[in-house]
């Protein structure tokens, strides 16, 4: 378990300590209050995840206490606790929010059951959370070209396993989808899978997003925030784009993989969690240790299954699966009429060498389905919509084609250039450094072959 934390409430000293002893035997981590008010001081602190609360207190009725904390705290599950229940008075607990209602003398075995049967459906409750936020989000692998035969076979071995995986490929070939799939194939299908984009993240901000902080950590910080590693207990976590972490982060990322346990952001408890780490980037992670930008020990730690995702230009003929797949799933999600797509568009799609991967396919498909109206689209439809432009890839049938080798380099280094911008998300920073060449130089560059930068 991942240190939960129980608050105690009961003006009885002895029935404190007895069930302060009998909570930590379990794991759990235990704060004890003898009045409503220290105990309400205590939630709006720092809320814990279960909270023992009596109804007959010295200062003030545990069920009047109820509906303050359901409604200012809807993470803490409450279980009452009586020496003169009766039927009536457990309805009432029960309408006002508690999960569940025990009678003095206690019973040490109903107790410990309870306690973890609520732990479980709060852990459920904010697995179902995560879920919801992320419903639309397929998990599905599609291609059966020979390089995506191997990726899937790889997925069913290393699903298997609890061992870590690499998964290596360029911007949009989907990575994400993959790291979906090992969970949900592993054994750890159950418990959440916890994604973290380490790239999205502020670098002052990632170590609060992944092992949380505590309240007052931090200028901001005005309660406690549960991190991203306790979240993905006994489940998996997933860091996208792990290439950008910041040194200093990754030395904590190793620590945690080392040792099983961290420390909230501002806090000195050892929190122990269990969890299976999937990472992915775009970057050549052992280059990057070359420049020292990444630590060579955690390049070992997370590199024990490397999998590598093909660009689409290696798998060219998974494109018509991948157009009717994301017009199917278009139809479904916008209840538009189905279209039809002209041997000569598909073979126009499959020459162009899709810089941007499935994700640029996916869009392409997506701004024909809602831009044309014609349930028959052919390549004049694609050249209305201005589908590619100029940006047509070099291919190596059309090298030849260029009279002097000036007018065939440069028309390289433009594909080139593009390729790694759109690979970088457009950053011209980043991708100057990807590419080894100076801002100024690169801002050069893009502006003598004319290129649109995208938002």
């Amino acid at each position: 378990m991942a240190n939960e934390t129980v608050l105690v409430v009961d003006d009885e000293s002895a029935i404190r300590d007895t069930l302060a002893d009998i909570i930590s035997d379990e794991g759990y981590s235990v704060i004890t209050a003898s009045t409503g008010q220290e105990a309400l001081n205590i939630i709006q602190e720092n809320p814990p995840d279960i909270i023992l609360l009596d109804i007959w207190l010295n200062d003030m009725d545990g069920l009047e206490m109820l509906p303050l904390i359901t409604q200012k705290n809807t993470e803490s599950i409450v279980i009452m606790i009586s020496g003169h229940g009766n039927i009536e008075t457990a309805v009432k607990a029960i309408k006002f929010g508690a999960y569940d209602f025990l009678e003095k003398p206690l019973s040490i075995d109903k107790v410990i059951l309870t306690l973890n049967r609520a732990l479980e459906r709060r852990r459920l409750e904010r697995e179902n959370k995560h879920l919801k936020s992320t419903i639309l989000t397929s998990s599905t692998l599609i291609g059966n070209s020979p390089p995506m035969q191997r990726v899937k076979q790889q997925i069913e071995l290393a699903s298997k396993s609890n061992s870590r995986v690499l998964i290596l490929g360029e911007s949009g070939t989907g990575k994400e989808i993959v790291a979906r799939l090992l969970h949900e194939k592993s054994n750890r299908a159950s418990f959440p899978f916890i994604e973290v984009n380490c790239a999205a993240i502020p670098h002052e901000l990632i170590e609060s997003e992944l092992f949380g902080h505590e309240k007052g950590a931090f200028t901001g910080a005005s309660e406690r925030k549960i991190g991203k590693f306790e979240l993905a207990h006994r489940g998996t976590l997933f860091l996208d784009e792990i290439g950008d972490m910041s040194l200093q982060t990754q030395a904590k990322v190793l620590r945690v993989i080392e040792t099983q346990f961290f420390q909230r952001v501002g806090g000195n408890k050892n929190i122990s969690v269990e969890v299976r780490i999937i990472s992915a980037t775009n970057k050549d992670l052992q280059e990057e240790v070359r420049k020292q930008k990444f630590r060579e020990d955690l390049f070992f730690r997370l590199n024990v299954i490397p999998i590598q995702i093909p660009p689409l230009r290696e798998r060219r003929e998974d494109i018509p699966d991948l157009i009717n797949h994301f017009m199917r799933k278009y139809q479904l999600e916008s209840a538009v009429k189905p279209k039809t797509f002209t041997k000569e568009v598909i073979n126009l799609f499959k020459q162009y060498d899709w810089p941007g991967n499935v994700r640029e396919l996916r869009n392409a498909v997506e701004r024909i389905m809602i831009m044309t109206q014609s349930d028959v689209i052919s390549n004049e439809h694609i050249e209305n919509l201005g589908l590619f432009g100029n940006n047509l890839a070099v291919r190596d049938d059309s090298l030849f084609g260029y009279k002097t080798l000036k007018e065939a380099r440069d028309a390289f280094e433009c594909e080139f250039i593009k390729k790694k911008l759109i690979e970088n998300h457009w950053n011209i920073s980043r991708t100057a450094d990807s590419i080894d060449i100076e801002r100024s130089n690169l801002h050069k560059k893009i502006k003598a072959y004319n290129i649109t930068i995208q938002d």
